[in-house]
């Protein structure tokens, strides 16, 4: 891994990760392409410091608006402290939850078995994508428009729950846009496109800090376990994210565009498209 591999893939993520269309799985494909492995401790590493990148580039775009949500001169503050709380349990609960059954019963428990070993699986990956291309599908057909809408929708509890749980199924299928699923099952709801493309990229700011964690503490585990003292990991991660904070927010004006614009459902088509084009890849032995 040199820093001309790290920008390029912190360009994949960072111009796929705002967009629905699954950053993690374009980042895998391109680690393939290029012949990395995507499981191992430093890859893993690497793509969730890419996720911090665009992360941060979310953070600076959304400050004002966060900002007024949180305020105390806004009235519905406590509804949406309450959406954020029952949402992030949710998505803990489920990813926690399928974190374990895949670790111990998919994967039989063994010593050193993880949930990220499955990121490099080109056939999970290509079913994700399928699935969240029809969900962004009927989301963009189905959804209510705005003017009939409230902006947190009728529920809101009920919807922050179902976005939650969506985001926690998102967690160990790479493939399974994060952005994509959660924002589509917040419009089917009754939530505002606007409205629920900020609570969802909230929600992945929280998740951001605990999955960084995570994934840093598996690395530096198999750093001590090859008596390896090398930096070069956190300074590849390091860099990965200033690159793809900048290629972050570019995408993230495009993707706000295009929901307000009511263009969502040609997102699932080019997941549906990407699929494809993966499984007959992975079907006919090119990616492995």
């Amino acid at each position: 891994m040199n820093v001309f591999i790290v920008l390029a893939l912190a360009i994949v993520q960072g111009l796929a990760e705002l967009l629905p269309v699954s950053s993690s799985a374009h980042v895998i494909v391109a680690e393939k392409i290029l012949g990395l492995d995507p499981t191992t401790p430093e890859m893993t590493f690497l793509l969730v410091m890419l996720h911090c990148g665009t992360m941060f580039a979310v953070l600076v775009y959304f400050w004002r608006r966060w900002k007024e949500l949180l305020s105390r001169s806004n009235p519905r503050r406590g509804q949406f402290v309450g959406m954020l709380v029952l949402a992030t349990a949710a998505t803990g609960v489920l990813g926690l939850g399928l974190q374990f059954l895949i670790e111990k019963i998919v994967l039989g428990g063994t010593k050193g078995a993880a949930v990220e070993d499955l990121f490099g699986n080109l056939w999970i990956i290509g079913t994700a994508l399928a699935a969240v291309g029809i969900l962004i599908i009927v989301a963009g057909r189905e959804a209510q428009p705005a003017a009939d809408l409230k902006e947190a929708g009728n529920r809101p509890l009920r919807s922050a729950l179902f976005v939650g749980l969506t985001q926690g199924l998102s967690l160990p299928f790479r493939g399974f846009s994060r952005s994509g699923a959660s924002i589509s099952v917040g419009m089917l709801t009754g939530m505002t496109r606007k409205f629920t493309e900020e609570f969802s990229f909230f929600l992945a700011v929280i998740l951001t800090v605990p999955v960084v964690g995570r994934e840093a503490l598996r690395l530096e585990a198999s750093r001590r376990a090859l008596s390896d003292p090398s930096n070069l990991p956190w300074i590849m991660g390091g860099l990965g994210l200033v690159f793809s904070f900048a290629a972050g927010s570019l995408a993230i004006r495009w993707l706000s565009s295009w929901l307000e614009k009511g263009r969502w459902s040609w997102f699932g088509v080019y997941c549906l498209a990407v699929s494809a084009l993966i499984l007959c890849l992975r079907g006919f032995g090119i990616l492995v």
